[in-house]
C-alpha cells in the first residue's frame, strides 16, 4: 500500500555468514522466468589489485541501473544483518524469516560503497557492499552476459 510507483526491477539481498547473495528475477519474451543468482565476497588484502579498497572490495558487484524505480528486498540466512550503503541514503536490517523492502532510485552513475553494519558475529566487518550504478543499456548487457 506505501508504493506510489510501481518498480521496474525487483532484487533480493541475502546476508549469510560472512557474504551477501543476490538474486534477480526475470521474465523473458516468451514468459519464462529466469533467474540470475550470485554470491558476492569479501577480496582478502593479499589478492587486492591496485587502486581497489581494502576491506571494502568484493569478488562480484552489484550492478544496476540509474535513472530506474528499484524495489529492495532484504533478508537473512542465519543472523541478524545490515545492508547498509551510505552513499545511497539507505540501511535496512536483513532479519531472517522476514522480508524487508524499500525503494531505491539511483540519479548517477558510480560505484558505491557500503558494509553490514550490524554486530552480526566475529567477521561482520568483512560483509562489504558494492553497487555499481549504470546506464540501463549496460545493465541489460550485463544481465544477458551473466544469465548465459
Amino acid at each position: 500500500m506505501d508504493e506510489i510507483i510501481q518498480p521496474t526491477i525487483t532484487f533480493k539481498a541475502i546476508g549469510h555468514q560472512w557474504y551477501w547473495s543476490y538474486e534477480y528475477s526475470f521474465i523473458s519474451k516468451n514468459f519464462n522466468i529466469k533467474k540470475l543468482n550470485f554470491d558476492s565476497n569479501l577480496v582478502f588484502e593479499n589478492e587486492l589489485n591496485l587502486g581497489e579498497l581494502r576491506l571494502l572490495q568484493v569478488d562480484k558487484v552489484f550492478v544496476l541501473p540509474i535513472n530506474t524505480h528499484i524495489n529492495v528486498i532484504v533478508t537473512s540466512y542465519d543472523v541478524i544483518h545490515s545492508f547498509a550503503l551510505p552513499n545511497l541514503g539507505f540501511k535496512i536490517d536483513a532479519i531472517p524469516g522476514r522480508l524487508n523492502k524499500f525503494p531505491l532510485f539511483i540519479k548517477r552513475e558510480g560505484v558505491y560503497y557500503g558494509q553490514c553494519s550490524e554486530l552480526c558475529g566475529v567477521n561482520h566487518g568483512f560483509m562489504p557492499i558494492i553497487i555499481k550504478g549504470v546506464k540501463f543499456n549496460v545493465f541489460h548487457n550485463w544481465v544477458q552476459k551473466n544469465l548465459n
